[in-house]
């Protein structure tokens, strides 16, 4: 679990497009990342 204001592990995932996005994209930003975890489940 991650505690408000550490810093993100490094991840890699998928845009809506396909197109691979990893942590070095958002590097010295401020970001909020968001995850549906049921997105594109049934139920």
């Amino acid at each position: 679990m991650l505690e408000k204001g550490s810093r993100v592990p490094p991840f890699e995932v998928t845009d809506s497009d396909g197109n691979p996005v990893t942590q070095e994209v958002f590097a010295g930003k401020r970001t909020v990342l968001f995850f549906y975890p049921r997105a594109g489940t049934p139920g």
